[in-house]
C-alpha cells in the first residue's frame, strides 16, 4: 500500500537493526485519515469472506481493527493485557511474550464475545515474530470460532512471524512489508 510505505519513509524511524518507531501515525499518535485508508484496505482484500468479528490485542491493535470493523460494519474484539475489575470470569485466555517490551502478558478475551458460530479476521498494528497473532489463535481455538485471516499494518518480513503464519496456510495480508532495516531506512519488500 503506498499510501501507508510513503508515510513510513517519511514518519518511520528505525530503531537499532529491528524495531521501527511509528509512533507519530499508528501507535501513540493515531492519523485518522490514514486508519480510515487501511480499513478500507483490509476490506478491499478480506471483502469476499464471511467476517463476523474483527479481533485484536490493545493498545496499538486497536486503531487499525476499528476502522476495518467500521469498514466492514462488524464488532471489534480486543484482547486485554492487564487485568480489571469487570474481566475476572468467563474468559478465554492466552500468554503473549512482547518482544518489545520484553515481558510475558496473559491476554483474554470474555467468552461472551466470541463463540463457534464467528468468523474471525486478525488485525493488528505489527508482524514480527508472531507471538500476538498466535495467542489470538489460541483465543480463536478456544473459543471454536473460524479463522478467517490476518491482517497486519506493518509486516516484518525479516523475522519468523510471517513464516509461522505461512506454515500454518493462515491467509496473512500486510499493507507493507519490510524486508530489512539498512543504514536506519525502511527497505521494503517486493510482492
Amino acid at each position: 500500500m503506498k499510501l501507508l510505505e510513503d508515510r513510513i519513509k517519511q514518519d518511520g524511524q528505525v530503531l537499532g537493526a529491528d524495531v521501527l518507531k511509528v509512533d507519530s501515525f499508528l501507535n501513540h499518535q493515531i492519523d485518522p485519515d490514514l486508519m480510515s485508508a487501511l480499513g478500507e484496505e483490509f476490506h478491499a482484500r478480506f471483502k469476499d469472506t464471511p467476517i463476523t468479528k474483527i479481533l485484536t490485542v490493545e493498545s496499538s491493535g486497536i486503531a487499525p481493527a476499528l476502522a476495518a470493523g467500521m469498514a466492514f460494519h462488524k464488532p471489534v474484539v480486543f484482547a486485554r493485557k492487564h487485568k480489571s475489575l469487570t474481566l475476572k470470569d468467563h474468559l478465554y485466555t492466552a500468554e503473549v511474550y512482547s518482544f518489545t517490551k520484553k515481558s510475558a502478558n496473559t491476554i483474554a478475551i470474555a467468552t461472551k464475545f466470541l463463540g463457534p458460530d464467528d468468523h474471525v479476521l486478525i488485525i493488528d498494528d505489527f508482524l514480527a515474530n508472531g507471538q500476538a497473532v498466535e495467542g489470538l489463535i489460541d483465543i480463536i481455538a478456544q473459543a471454536q470460532a473460524h479463522l478467517e485471516g490476518v491482517g497486519v499494518v506493518i509486516e516484518k518480513s525479516f523475522q519468523k512471524g510471517r513464516a509461522l503464519l505461512d506454515q500454518r496456510h493462515i491467509r496473512v495480508e500486510a499493507l507493507a512489508r519490510i524486508a530489512a532495516f539498512e543504514d536506519g531506512q525502511v527497505i521494503f519488500k517486493e510482492d
